[in-house]
């Protein structure tokens, strides 16, 4: 809740005096080549990224917005804007944990994952409903007319932007704690053991099915992700519910001694990607109105969030090559 709370706060800031402006101008070139989606959808990326995933949907419902958009691309914007979801969070708690390096090497990562993601929802879309290859209107419109500036002196602007950020932050923090309380201890009861003592109750005591059957298959796990541990599992299928959940996971693995800047990095960008698409992709589609397409829209993420689990790994062994 701290970390949502204090993020909330600094991305209201960068978006009163302009720095999502001046991403949103950089990242613009990269959208059409990279994901086909028109310019204005770098604005999505980087709104997602510092708040969390439904931000996309209070954008794709304005007009000013979604006039870029063609039918199928703004559907598809669920799964690009829910791989940016939360990504600020997630890096800075990584970053705050001593492994930058790797944090930023699973945002690459994430990156892999999203245009794969919203590369497969576009085509499973077309190929189910051709009709939605139209523009979602004929308006005209211009992007500079999308703007977040406030009225008001700089100390005003900066005093109110902290403060409403800081309260959109705790409206993600509470979002967040079914996931915390019920997807995470039910993981964390299959993950965890008991202690050499016996069982005393303490948290992070429990029955380790997780652990027992990602080690009979931890071949595929360690080729794919690098992990050394069935434990290290936990986290991205806690990040299918919540990936703040799963951040409560890696101070355990931590302390157990068993995170790598490698794990780190795969853990970033499936957090990043997933960032809790089970619990947001039905509400999301649902509030577009397709809710037809959400089966298309869970398949290509899982997907996605795959691949950005394994190019994250492969990515941080050539850095370790490299440098």
């Amino acid at each position: 809740m701290a970390i949502c709370v204090l993020m909330g706060a600094v991305s209201k800031l960068f978006t009163e005096f302009g720095v999502v402006r001046l991403m949103e101008n950089i990242l613009r070139p990269l959208m059409k080549p990279l994901y086909n989606l028109p310019g204005v959808a770098a604005l999505g990326a980087v709104m997602t990224f510092l708040s969390d995933n439904p931000a996309i949907i209070s954008l794709a419902k304005d007009n000013n917005f979604s006039r870029y958009f063609k039918k199928y691309q703004l559907v598809s914007l669920t799964n690009f804007g829910t791989a940016f979801g939360m990504g600020l969070v997630v890096i800075a708690f990584m970053t705050g944990k001593g492994f930058g390096g790797g944090a930023l090497v699973g945002l690459l990562g994430a990156v892999i994952g999203s245009i794969v993601s919203t590369r497969l929802m576009q085509r499973f879309t077309l190929k189910s409903h051709p009709e939605l290859n139209c523009p979602v209107t004929e308006e005209e419109g211009t992007e500079q007319n999308i703007s977040f500036r406030s009225e008001g002196s700089i100390f005003q602007r900066f005093l109110n932007a902290m403060l409403d950020g800081g309260k959109s932050g705790v409206g993600i923090g509470i979002a967040i704690i079914p996931g915390v309380l019920c997807i995470s201890t039910i993981v964390m009861m299959l993950t965890f053991g008991h202690p050499a003592g016996g069982y005393t109750g303490a948290a992070y005591e429990g029955v380790p099915v997780i652990t027992w059957l990602a080690d009979k298959i931890n071949v595929v796990f360690y080729w794919l992700f690098g992990f050394e541990s069935g434990a290290l599992v936990s986290f991205p299928i806690t990040a299918l519910g919540a990936v703040g959940a799963a951040l409560g996971l890696v101070p355990t693995f931590i302390d157990a001694g068993i995170i790598t800047n490698n794990a780190i990095a795969v853990f970033t960008a499936m957090g990043m990607c997933w960032s809790g698409y089970l619990s947001t992709h039905t509400a999301m589609l649902d509030s577009l109105g397709y809710r037809n397409l959400i089966g298309k829209a869970i398949g290509a993420h899982t997907i996605g969030g795959l691949c950005a689990g394994i190019a994250a790994h492969w990515l941080w062994v050539l850095a370790a090559m490299v440098f």
